[in-house]
């Protein structure tokens, strides 16, 4: 069966799309990393070796990896030959403090743990849950990935791969001490290569220079490698750089977060380089402001492409920006196959257009919290029929043509730069030190990151709160960091004890 064939019917895994394509076109690139590229037929073989080695150390169907470092054709490799072997690839958000990286590995319950050298130097001092070290970079950081691997002719056992096995689990915030994994299935995958590989092909080159281990990545991973497209990794951003990049490559795709857009629009050359190529940009993971979106329609070749969602899955929501000028200030209209709803505080639907916490039902939908049952619980919402939604946790409203405004977050989340910041997390650190009464953290708007956690913080006397802030960082991710802290005499709470975080928020914007 021809790839193409795979993808009008029912049900395929990503694993059998490779081998799919390799069969088809067996020297075409699959994909490329700044050190090596890979043909199908390559990256297909690499993927039965490591397949097969699993497999050799006793590695089952449902059996977990957890995948660390930075992105990479042999990364890429790892998820492809851990779904191929029946397994479950746990991705380990590589921007994570050690302790937080280590927390991670543990809640996958993996065997084998992939690093690169950046991961095993975060690593450092912690213990690590998985006796298996595999460096996939060639690095000291574990056995080396070629030393490790089956021979060039090995051949994996069939696994028999069902829709409601698992995929990927990704962590979707580095949490102190128990970090929250969502566990796709290939259902839940295969739905978004169905959604994306129109947009894509064959002939798609795709640049991705978020991690691996987001699903913002994922997004546009997923309908590329489906697709037979080819993959362009960049192990870390830069604005200039991914411009020569893409005219290099002549890339016709990318996923990119709201910074990303403002880093490469503010570059006084971007017209110098040759973006004809583009066909089609992304953009998800944060706010994006309509002037930006206008500046990148306007200056930047090809159409361009806002998601909103959350990585649990719910309801997907689109925005065609080259097709809808006029809403820009929205992230469009629900995905096909996809009903969103607005409810109240009560949880009681809310008639269109309306103000209220956004719900969301479609076939993509995560299977739930990896270890949590009580988290995906409350997640769920049922209507009427008894149908479950997926609470986004966003305020907003769904106008008369069915495009979303968001308003709020009703759970506090702070998304800065692409990636997503739960103020609790901060706030118990700050609650730990012994100069602090009290805290509260919020996100305030930035011009580079989006959004920026900022600190109210009552302080004992005598207590510095510059001091404060650089012991705080110093024990959290680089995309958690806070960049200030305001001292309060105390914060403002409502009636029943809540912190009014609306009026820190006014307060410090005035």
């Amino acid at each position: 069966m021809t790839s193409i064939e795979m993808l009008d019917g029912a049900f395929a895994t990503l694993p059998d799309l490779v081998r799919a394509h390799a069969a088809e076109r067996p020297d075409a690139v699959a994909a490329a990393d700044p050190a090596r590229r890979l043909s199908w037929s390559e990256l297909d073989q690499l993927t039965d070796r490591i397949a097969a080695r699993l497999q050799q150390d006793g590695f089952a169907k449902g059996d977990r990896t957890a995948i660390a470092g930075l992105n990479s054709v042999e990364q890429m490799a790892v998820i492809l030959g851990t779904l191929r072997a029946g397994g479950v690839a746990g991705l380990v958000t590589n921007s994570a403090t050690g302790e937080q990286m280590a927390a991670m590995i543990a809640d996958t319950g993996a065997r084998h743990l992939f690093l690169d050298s950046t991961a095993r130097a975060s690593l450092e001092g912690h213990a690590i849950a998985a006796s298996d070290l595999i460096a996939m970079d060639g690095s000291d950081a574990g056995t080396p990935l070629n030393a490790w691997l089956s021979p060039a002719d090995a051949h994996p056992a069939p696994v028999d791969i069902r829709p409601e096995d698992g995929f990927n689990i990704i962590y979707s915030s580095g949490t102190t001490g128990t970090p929250k994994g969502i566990i796709h299935s290939h259902a839940m995958r295969w739905q978004h290569i169905l959604r994306g590989a129109p947009a894509y092909g064959p002939n798609a080159v795709t640049i991705l220079s978020t991690p691996l281990y987001s699903n913002t990545t994922m997004a546009s991973f997923m309908p590329t490698v489906g697709s037979g497209g080819q993959v362009v990794l960049m192990k870390k951003f830069d604005a200039r750089g991914f411009l020569e990049l893409a005219a290099r490559e002549r890339a016709t795709n990318t996923m990119l977060v709201p910074v990303q857009y403002r880093r490469i629009m503010a570059l006084d050359d971007f017209g110098d380089f040759d973006l004809s190529s583009f066909i089609v940009k992304y953009c998800t993971s944060a706010p994006f402001p309509a002037a930006l979106k206008a500046d990148v329609l306007q200056r930047w070749p090809g159409g361009l492409v806002e998601i909103y969602g959350m990585t649990e899955g719910g309801a997907a929501f689109i925005l065609e920006a080259h097709q809808f000028p006029d809403k820009l200030h929205t992230v469009g209209k629900p995905a096909p196959g996809h009903i969103a709803k607005v409810i109240d505080e009560e949880g009681n639907e809310l008639p269109q257009g309306s103000v209220g916490e956004v719900v969301g039902r479609s076939p993509a939908m995560m299977t739930g919290y990896n270890n949590r049952p009580d988290a995906t619980k409350a997640m769920h919402w049922y209507d009427a029929e008894g149908n479950l939604f997926y609470r986004h946790g966003d305020i907003g409203r769904i106008d008369e043509d069915g495009f979303l405004t968001l308003m709020d977050r009703a759970k506090d989340m702070i998304i800065s730069g692409g990636f997503n910041i739960f103020p609790s997390d901060l706030e118990a650190i700050l609650i730990a030190d012994e100069r602090v009464v009290e805290a509260a953290v919020v996100g305030m708007p930035s011009e580079e990151w989006g959004e920026t956690p900022v600190a109210f913080v009552v302080l004992k006397p005598g207590a510095d709160a510059e001091s404060v802030r650089a012991d705080c960082n110093a024990k959290v991710g680089k995309t958690q960091r806070l960049s200030a802290v305001t001292v309060v005499e105390e914060l403002p709470r409502s009636p029943i004890g809540k912190v009014l975080k609306r009026e820190l928020r006014d307060a410090y914007a005035k």
